[in-house]
């Protein structure tokens, strides 16, 4: 009895030991945390609206299809009927001269009738839609809705405003006040950002409260200096195997400038495990007043 208790007590324990390494977390959790963004949400709450299909034509040529044959009995009907006067006028006596310039007359309608019917076809098929040959394509759909207006200059008119009017990328839901100034280095940006994102990781991992500081908001801090206390003193290793990131835009406020970017790709929380795919923002927030730099504010979930 005391041999078989001796040997679920290293049971427990050796699982007491294994788990916090299965426990191990990525910078957040995985969750929402810290200063959040409305247009974030706005931008993933937009519906996307759907592609017409414009199926009424199609049926519409389908159930005029079969009617197609009926155009054919004019014709032969009128072609029967002289066959049957010439036949009547040739036994009445008129003459075989008089039946023979009356089916002669009706060879030379139904001919022409059946030339018309044929001409009308071929016109009809070789016909385009309205909006074709005028430059229409999915692609400019919606290009002409999507428009930045240059800042109006002291003294300017509404008429200068609209000759400055470029055309820019459609967005999937664009609102006011945010968007990517045209002088802002989006590469240089969001390389630098990649680097912080690997870094907080490793830091995050260690413990690293002093990197942590440097780089993150106090309320942000907070957060994550709380995550790393309820660790109790156990590893956490994270590996970030691929990255990319999205700068989805940039927001001003009063003392701050909000920048939020998407950081998508694959992570591994597990020593042992297979990495997993993870899709989340990251607002980064800088003062107005340019005495600090860009630091992490808040991560924000999609879903």
């Amino acid at each position: 009895m005391s041999r078989i208790l001796s040997v679920l007590v290293a049971l427990v324990a050796s699982i007491a030991l294994v788990s916090p390494e299965a426990e191990a977390r990525r910078l957040g959790g995985g969750k929402s945390i810290g200063q959040q963004s409305s247009k974030v949400t706005q931008r993933s709450a937009a519906p996307q609206q759907p592609a017409a299909a414009p199926q009424a034509p199609a049926r519409q040529a389908g159930a005029a299809a079969p009617g197609t044959g009926n155009r054919w009995l004019g014709p032969i009907a009128g072609l029967a009927a002289g066959l049957g006067l010439a036949a009547l006028a040739s036994h009445l006596g008129f003459g075989e001269e008089l039946a023979s310039f009356m089916l002669i007359a009706l060879l030379a309608i139904a001919a022409l009738a059946v030339f018309r019917m044929l001409a009308g076809r071929r016109t009809a098929g070789g016909q385009q839609p309205a909006y074709q040959g005028a430059g229409y394509s999915q692609a400019n759909l919606g290009q002409e809705a999507a428009v930045r207006y240059s800042p109006l200059p002291q003294g300017g008119t509404d008429a200068d405003q609209r000759r400055t009017v470029t055309p820019v990328a459609p967005a999937a839901a664009p609102t006011e006040g945010w968007g990517v100034p045209a002088d802002f280095d989006v590469e240089g940006f969001v390389r630098t950002a990649k680097v912080q994102f690997v870094r907080l990781q490793a830091a995050f991992d260690a413990a690293d409260l002093a990197d942590l500081r440097e780089f993150t908001t106090p309320e942000m801090y907070a957060e994550l200096a709380l995550d790393i206390g309820e660790r109790k003193g156990t590893s956490n290793r994270t590996d970030v195997v691929t990255l990319d990131a999205q700068l989805l835009g940039i927001e001003t406020t009063a003392a701050e400038h909000i920048a939020s970017l998407r950081f998508t790709g694959m992570i591994r929380e597990d020593a042992d495990g297979e990495a997993r795919p993870f899709d989340e923002v990251w607002n980064l927030v800088k003062p107005v007043s340019g005495s600090g730099g860009w630091v992490l504010a808040g991560i924000q979930q999609l879903n």
